[in-house]
């Protein structure tokens, strides 16, 4: 598996949102309506990666983008994550977890303080990964579903 980063409106990228936003609306019933512009994800102040097969075939992803404080519950310093995704047939091979510590050290790299991410219920997979990667439930919630209750949202200090 190779891992290189990427504009997150990359065409391999765009194909594994659409990817990942099916499996938000089979989940939850409709897709993450949280707004993303490609600039946010550009370094120093984020980072999209893909991961692609033997076969050059985009099978996972993920990214982060700076976050400061803001009235969605951001603290000075966050690097948000966003897009973790792995396609089906490539799980179970801890692509996800080489993107993820990837992420955490860029973040590091680039001055942010702290990892934060919102997921939910209905992905019991993503929340047992992030647990077991020394992310920690945080009651004060931030980002668009902060008042959902399904909502959960996780911290990790990259200091």
């Amino acid at each position: 598996m190779q891992i290189a980063p990427v504009p997150y409106d990359h065409p391999d990228a765009v194909k594994l949102n659409d990817l990942v936003q099916q499996e938000y609306v089979e989940r939850y019933g409709d897709p993450d309506l949280t707004a993303l512009d490609p600039r946010q994800f550009a370094p120093p102040n984020g980072l999209y990666l893909l991961a692609y097969d033997a076969d050059g075939a985009p099978v996972a992803s993920g990214g982060w983008r700076r976050q400061d404080r803001s009235d969605e519950g951001y603290a000075d310093g966050d690097a948000e994550l966003k897009r973790m995704y792995v396609v089906p047939a490539a799980r179970g091979q801890r692509l996800a977890r080489r993107i993820l510590a990837t992420l955490e050290e860029d973040a590091r790299a680039a001055g942010r303080t702290r990892m934060v991410l919102e997921s939910g219920i209905a992905q019991p997979e993503a929340l047992a990964l992030y647990a077991s990667c020394g992310y920690a439930y945080q009651e004060e919630k931030f980002g668009l579903y902060r008042e959902y209750d399904s909502s959960r949202c996780m911290v990790k200090p990259l200091v």
